[in-house]
């Protein structure tokens, strides 16, 4: 009689063990990469995205050496087919196999990682991948103009690839804002994703930290592009019509924050004084004068605006050359919907040049421009 309770005990327990282990579901909506994993993972699918072999050969070995496993990469490269085409995604596929061959011949350490779990015989892909596709876009969202792509983002994308939990929610958004960023003329899908990244469980902290990853990797037009698209989706800022430059991003402007309205950037490009000054939507400096020096500016990238004072703004596009007279009051910024650069540097300059700070220009008269 004991004998068959502590049997039937037994069975209990190992039923209650079973049925924790079936409950247990991988957190989905947390990023599953340390700090160094997601750099590394962004340098991935950024360099995935613009087809540069050589760099994505370098950020694999990174990433590897980081902790990332195979089945991440794989992961990753596999679900950038449905936001870069299969070219890339196969091509991409194709370097992480010469990766690995060369690792296992020079005998470095490599964690091949657990494949994702499979599928229930009964998973409605449909059913699933609409409710991931709502919790992405934060609604829900159904493309009628063209019934076939709804179905395949649906039940393909954030159904049959979501589902697969090798990578997380988070991670997948991370790797698709990081791969869009490698993409010109796709702002209103990065900004999307900015906004589903902070939607599947990406901190804040975690989404601004990717272009400062991009950066890191040399991949600045990349993180200028991703740090336009958080202005607009997260900071609210209006529509951003820069979206891609060759030109640095630089440092935030700190040092001369006071004379400016809204946030720019300086990068220093050498040491003559050449710098690239980068001005979010409505950022503009305050009247000033360039005593003993005349100022240059040369237009790179979006688009501005240049006053002298008593005179007519000038745009400000690329190509566009200024020539600041010296001793004459004026200002200089970007437009309210528009991201702009500027090349600036000094001639002419006299011995005890000064540049004086004004007042600012007001909001009536800006936004009348």
């Amino acid at each position: 009689m004991n004998k068959k309770i502590l049997i039937l005990a037994a069975a209990v327990v190992m039923m209650a063990s079973c049925g924790s282990k079936t409950e247990t579901k991988k957190e989905m909506n947390t990023l599953s990469f340390n700090n160094e994993q997601a750099v590394c993972m962004s340098a991935i699918a950024c360099n995935e995205a613009k087809a540069d072999y050589a760099a994505l050969s370098q950020a694999l070995n990174e990433g590897l050496d980081a902790g990332l496993t195979v089945s991440q990469v794989k992961e990753a490269l596999s679900q950038l087919y449905a936001y870069t085409g299969f070219p890339r995604s196969l091509n991409a596929l194709g370097t992480l196999q010469k990766v690995l061959e060369q690792r296992q011949n020079e005998g470095k350490t490599t964690l091949e990682g657990e494949d994702a779990t499979p599928l229930p015989s009964d998973y409605d892909a449909l059913k699933q991948g609409t409710e991931v596709q709502t919790q992405v876009s934060g609604r829900a969202f159904d493309y009628a103009f063209c019934p076939a792509e709804d179905y395949y983002l649906k039940a393909h994308l954030f159904g049959d690839i979501f589902a697969r939990d090798n990578l997380t929610f988070a991670d997948r958004e991370l790797i698709t804002v990081s791969a869009l960023s490698g993409l010109e003329n796709v702002m209103p899908q990065l900004q999307a994703h900015v906004r589903g990244a902070l939607n599947m469980g990406v901190s804040e902290a975690q989404l601004r930290a990717i272009p400062d990853a991009l950066e890191a990797k040399g991949l600045l037009s990349e993180a200028q592009r991703t740090r336009a698209a958080i202005a607009t989706a997260v900071d609210g800022k209006t529509d951003v019509a820069y979206s891609s430059s060759v030109w640095p991003l630089g440092e935030p402007n700190t040092a001369f924050a006071q004379y400016f309205v809204g946030n720019s950037y300086l990068a220093i490009l050498d040491q003559s004084g050449l710098c690239n000054v980068t001005f979010e939507p409505g950022c503009r400096n305050n009247w000033h004068i360039h005593h003993g020096a005349v100022q240059m500016l040369v237009c790179v990238s979006g688009r501005g605006w240049y006053q002298e004072w008593g005179k007519e703004p000038v745009e400000l596009k690329p190509g566009v050359v200024i020539a600041v007279p010296e001793g004459v009051k004026h200002w200089h910024g970007a437009a309210k919907d528009s991201w702009m650069q500027h090349l600036t540097y000094h001639t002419n300059v006299q011995p005890g040049n000064s540049t004086e700070w004004l007042e600012a220009v007001g909001d009536d008269q800006y936004s009348a421009l």
